[in-house]
């Protein structure tokens, strides 16, 4: 699927613009635990994948530079001195906040013209968007020569999304599809960003997602709202981030916050401590652990943080009353995309069936199974 995405976006740029475009590969990423910690300065777990984002690039010799997004069949042209935010919520905000990124570090690009088609599945919380920021910066660095760092460009990519798109993320998401590594996932420490990598190798079992094919419309407001709330309580007990605080510290302000604000501060604490357990589970081949993790990682999701919705609560019980799965839980910002399954690799097939029937007759929709690989990061194509 890769290369198809590939030669779609050069030969759709050798057709407009005749002439050979750098080509990029940008993955998008699963998140195995560790969610909503990444804002709070805190430990994740992420993977790059072997879906994402192809992006042909080359210089214009035009007055202007343009943008095309294939699998949207969306066009913009605009001027680099006159850049500003588009509607709330278009795909233009994520190149347009790279090139403004960038010039607000007194880094020079010139015209371009870059063409884009991804398969990532949109509104399944596997980072398309970070995917999509990250083509661009890594691009435009080559093309124009800007010499900056893998660690510059994550940067800009995340600023990107804060100032042009709206969503206050946290590091993980560029991260995790900049620096990942083939096989591999990446215990990334979000206040220092260095991660170590650990080779995923689950024997008999193996990773699948599970897409409910819903978003709910309160994802972005919800997310910079919990984001708020996080840092408020952090200030109220004195520490840079709720990384450094303790269940035994939250307990000292507990009648200063609501109830709905100790919890979600309680979920981010124990969601860390559940981020380092997993590694050290990886590291012990403790499959039980990792997945009995998991599944509380999803507990503390849906009835703590209440990111969850009632078709991904419909997910993960139907994978506890499956033996064949050891762990499931809703990944990415929430109130939609997909859950991620630890499951027996010979009963993934039977667990699907099964499970995809469940949904469509609980929600008269069908929901989509992916069986995913780990991925290199965001690289040039040769």
């Amino acid at each position: 699927m890769k290369e198809q995405l590939i030669n779609d976006v050069k030969e759709n740029y050798l057709k407009n613009f005749g002439i050979e475009p750098l080509l990029v590969f940008s993955p998008g990423r699963i998140n195995i635990i560790g969610e909503h910690t990444d804002y709070n300065e805190g430990f994740v777990f992420p993977a790059a994948v072997d879906k994402g984002i192809a992006a042909a690039i080359q210089k214009s010799e035009s007055g202007y530079s343009s943008a095309h997004a294939l699998d949207m069949d969306g066009h913009i042209e605009f001027e680099l001195d006159k850049l500003k935010p588009q509607a709330e919520g278009s795909w233009e905000n994520y190149v347009l906040g790279v090139v403004a990124e960038i010039q607000n570090r007194n880094k020079v690009v010139g015209n371009f013209n870059i063409v884009f088609k991804g398969d990532i599945p949109s509104g399944a919380g596997m980072s398309s968007s970070a995917a999509l920021e990250n083509s661009v910066v890594f691009g435009l660095n080559e093309l124009f020569g800007l010499n900056l760092t893998k660690e510059e460009m994550i940067l800009i990519s995340q600023k990107a999304e804060h100032n042009y798109v709206g969503v206050k993320c946290g590091i993980m998401d560029q991260y995790a599809s900049m620096f990942g590594k083939k096989d591999h996932a990446l215990l990334l420490d979000c206040r220092t960003v260095q991660s170590k990598p650990y080779e995923i190798n689950f024997k008999d079992h193996q990773l699948m997602l599970i897409n409910t094919n819903v978003k709910h419309s309160l994802s972005d407001s919800a997310y910079n709202d919990r984001r708020s709330a996080c840092e408020s309580i952090a200030q109220l007990l004195g520490v840079k981030a709720l990384r450094d605080a303790t269940v035994i510290d939250l307990e000292t302000v507990k009648d200063k916050v609501t109830p709905e604000n100790y919890q979600k501060a309680l979920y981010v604490i124990q969601e860390n401590n559940r981020a380092i357990m997993a590694s050290k589970a990886l590291e012990d081949n403790d499959l039980e652990t990792l997945g009995s993790l998991i599944y509380g990682s999803h507990e503390g999701l849906s009835k703590q943080y209440k990111v969850s919705c009632d078709e991904l609560d419909f997910l993960v019980e139907q994978a506890k009353l499956n033996k064949s799965v050891l762990g499931a839980r809703m990944m990415g910002g929430g109130f939609g995309g997909c859950t991620i399954n630890l499951v027996e690799k010979t009963k993934a097939r039977a667990f699907a069936d099964v499970v995809s029937k469940a949904y469509e007759k609980e929600f008269d929709k069908a929901c989509s199974v992916y069986f995913i690989e780990l991925s290199e990061g965001t690289h040039i194509v040769k």
